[in-house]
């Protein structure tokens, strides 16, 4: 099953390539061969280790993971085309670059499965890997780049790094073996406030510390979307480690007064609460713009989603390059709304719908609660991830500045998202071979 879905993955992909060429230029150019052969490989390399070393994985994970980037390879490709016709745009060729990276990150999904036979050997390092993470989460705020107005970059040479992307995956490890060590004390109920059960006084040490460090986040390194992703999946696990919608209650209100507080007194993250409250504003005399209105990104992203329709314009035949740096942001997602229109947009939020259920499917087949908060947490990261840019996107929420997974530009956002295979495949394969243990 997961040979034949892979091939369809490659079909669908070299299909695309030469839709845009052809669109585009009006001929095939020359590297098809090597683009083919680059996709066939990177199809084929991970399904035969993921068939020798976790033969009981989930077969649609990876051709879910593979299509989604091969989507992510296209549409660069495609923005390359027009940023090479339009050399006063001044940006960078980026389908190249995401290639190289994409070779990194199976790459290290390939070594992770060879080195973690089990998953549940992460259990034993929980506080360690805490640590670590805290360390790298805060290396932005006093060694990161100030790059569009945040601090969530480490310049290292010619390379930067996001630790954010790796960071989230060790969070979710320690909240996995944390939750599973104090869930009973946790699952404790106190007072009843309008129909809800609220957690004791004495437990809501956890959560506040969590809440404290995601303000932190928001403050000195500006990270909007790192500070929610990481604060909304602590809320989702411990609801599933208590059953408790106390929990979730206290979580909301804490996030609400979080974001209102840093929304109102920390001018990056208000410029992009105005530009979401009031984005048509930028077209405005200077005068009478809103304060802190600074951007035109949102307005154009809903020019884009606008001007896309049903079915899109096409491959090619849209203008997505008029929001600046679509190529190399999250900004990705307006090239599919405008060229694809809303059957692509809805097609991509699928794939990462089936990619997320594959991983709560694990949760739900797993028979010791490590694995089961763990398939839990990296599911749900991945779709609180995809909701903050979609919904930037979309004008449903505030821009947050995080990569798309697969889709968009950026090297550590590659190396993360194939770090998310990894971990899927892992655990997949682990719960069946438990099933099958215990007949």
């Amino acid at each position: 099953m997961e040979a034949s879905l892979l091939g369809l993955v490659v079909l669908i992909t070299v299909f695309g390539y030469c839709y845009t060429e052809l669109s585009m230029r009006g001929h095939i150019a020359g590297d098809l061969v090597g683009f083919t052969a680059s996709v066939v490989s990177l199809a084929l390399v991970p399904h035969l280790v993921v068939r020798r070393i976790a033969p009981r994985a989930d077969p649609l994970i990876l051709p879910l993971a593979t299509l989604l980037t091969n989507i992510g390879l296209v549409l660069l490709h495609r923005l390359d085309i027009t940023y090479a016709e339009k050399p006063q745009l001044r940006m960078g060729q980026a389908a190249s670059g995401q290639l190289v990276w994409l070779v990194v990150g199976v790459t290290f999904c390939v070594v992770i499965l060879m080195v973690l036979q089990d998953h549940r050997v992460l259990q034993r390092y929980i506080y360690l890997t805490m640590a670590v993470a805290l360390a790298l989460l805060m290396m932005p705020a006093f060694f990161g780049a100030d790059t569009y107005g945040a601090k969530r970059w480490i310049l290292l040479g010619p390379l930067s790094v996001q630790p954010g992307e790796i960071v989230k995956f060790m969070i979710v490890v320690f909240f996995s073996g944390y939750l599973t060590l104090k869930r009973d004390p946790l699952a404790l109920t106190g007072s009843r406030v309008m129909g809800i059960h609220l957690p004791p006084g004495r437990q809501l040490g956890p959560i506040l510390v969590i809440w404290s460090i995601s303000l932190l986040v928001l403050i000195f390194e500006r990270d909007l979307g790192t500070s929610l992703i990481f604060f909304g999946v602590f809320v989702v696990m411990l609801y599933v480690a208590t059953e408790r919608i106390g929990w979730v209650f206290c979580g909301l209100t804490l996030a609400a007064v979080g974001a209102a507080v840093v929304g109102f007194s920390e001018p990056h993250v208000k410029g992009r609460v105005m530009a979401w409250l009031h984005p048509m504003d930028i077209f405005l005399p200077p005068d009478k713009r809103p304060p802190g209105l600074i951007s035109d990104q949102t307005a154009q992203a809903l020019f884009s989603f606008g001007s896309g329709g049903l079915s899109g314009s096409g491959l090619g035949q849209g203008h997505p390059e008029l929001i600046g740096f679509a190529g190399n942001s999250d900004f990705i997602l307006t090239t599919v709304g405008e060229e694809l229109g809303l059957a692509g947009i809805m097609a991509v939020l699928i794939l990462y719908t089936l990619l997320a259920e594959r991983g709560l499917r694990a949760g739900l087949m797993a028979r010791e609660p490590f694995g089961k908060l763990l398939s839990v947490g990296l599911a749900s990261g991945l779709l609180l991830q995809v909701f903050v840019v979609a919904g930037g996107n979309t004008g449903l929420i505030p821009l947050t500045g995080k990569a798309l997974p697969f889709l968009a530009k950026g090297g550590s956002s590659m190396v993360a998202s194939w770090v998310l295979v990894a971990m899927m495949l892992r655990i997949s394969d682990g719960v069946q071979r438990q099933r099958e243990s215990l007949g």
